[in-house]
């Protein structure tokens, strides 16, 4: 018998919660919900400078407030340093880290961006110091920590099908730690993806092209991956002759805090249900009676453009 799932939300607390984090939470309940599985609630706070504990409480009471609840955490990254330290020392001691004592505009001078997410791909300039020459750098400079990419790392997104990288090619060697100290997202959501007993991330079709890197932390960790389902994302019109725009918190009118004021919770979900085909209609629906008729078949493909009037209340 397959145990039930263990799925996460794992939100940034760097602003209100908008809509397109709601849209992939939504489905990340929904799925995990509608097979009996277990929710895990884990703050993504690991920069100081752009997130507060606020902003992560305030996620807590809107997640309440909207009835999407879950059964561990929060988990807050800041308070999991040690963690990441072992892990950073366990792949230091495989000889697979090195510093890295490139700036951000040296590097984006000498690489094109990798065309899915926008990293640079890195050339491997600082791989090939000597210890003596890294430690005059230092000097000087504090080195961010890479990890030696080799190999090819693939899987089947649940929702996209297969994707296959060469790592050196289409992601270079990439950071554990910035040298500011803090540790990369990389790394820390593939530790705590593995230490969390998660076994499913859903997630927006944007981070589809950093699952490679992540399955091959895992591999070096001797973690367990989970299965990975990424969605399309929620997209805003734009001006006059411009694409539309995926959602940010710069996007106020789509932000929660906002959306609370001018309908239900029942009402919000009923309608981001509906962009993502569970519902015909956007009616009022709760959580769980989404759960209970929930079908991943019926999520689209393609991102989709949020209609203006959605959310806009009757009157206006």
């Amino acid at each position: 018998m397959t145990a039930p799932p263990v799925g996460r939300f794992a939100p940034s607390p760097s602003g209100p919660m908008h809509l397109g984090n709601l849209f992939a939470y939504l489905l990340a309940w929904l799925s995990v919900r509608s097979r009996g599985g277990k929710i895990v609630l884990r703050m993504e706070n690991l920069d100081p400078q752009r997130t507060s504990r606020a902003y992560g409480e305030q996620i807590m009471r809107d997640l309440e407030f909207l009835g999407l609840d879950w059964d561990q955490g929060p988990y807050w990254q800041s308070e999991r340093s040690g963690y990441y330290q072992q892990c950073l020392d366990a792949l230091t001691a495989q000889g697979l880290v090195y510093p890295c004592f490139c700036s951000r505009a040296e590097l984006h001078a000498a690489n094109a961006p990798h065309a899915s997410d926008g990293d640079c791909v890195y050339s491997g300039k600082c791989r090939s110091l000597t210890p003596r020459e890294a430690q005059a750098l230092a000097k000087n400079r504090s080195p961010a920590l890479r990890l030696r990419a080799t190999g090819w790392a693939g899987f089947t997104d649940g929702h996209y099908g297969p994707l296959e990288q060469d790592l050196e090619r289409d992601c270079g060697d990439f950071i554990l730690r910035r040298s500011d100290g803090v540790f990369a997202y990389q790394l820390a959501v593939a530790a705590d993806d593995g230490a969390m007993g998660v076994t499913e991330v859903v997630r927006g079709r944007d981070l589809l092209g950093s699952t490679p890197r992540q399955l091959y932390l895992y591999r070096l960790l001797g973690l367990r991956p989970p299965a990975f389902v990424h969605i399309p994302l929620l997209l805003a019109g734009a001006g006059p002759g411009e694409p539309p725009r995926r959602l940010s918190k710069r996007d106020q009118d789509a932000g929660l805090d906002v959306l609370r004021g001018r309908f239900s919770a029942e009402e919000i979900l009923g309608r981001l249900a509906y962009l993502a085909g569970q519902l015909p209609k956007p009616e009022a629906a709760t959580a769980r009676e989404l759960a209970g008729a929930f079908q991943w078949s019926k999520v689209p493909l393609e991102d989709i453009l949020l209609p203006e009037e959605l959310f806009t209340p009757p009157g206006t």
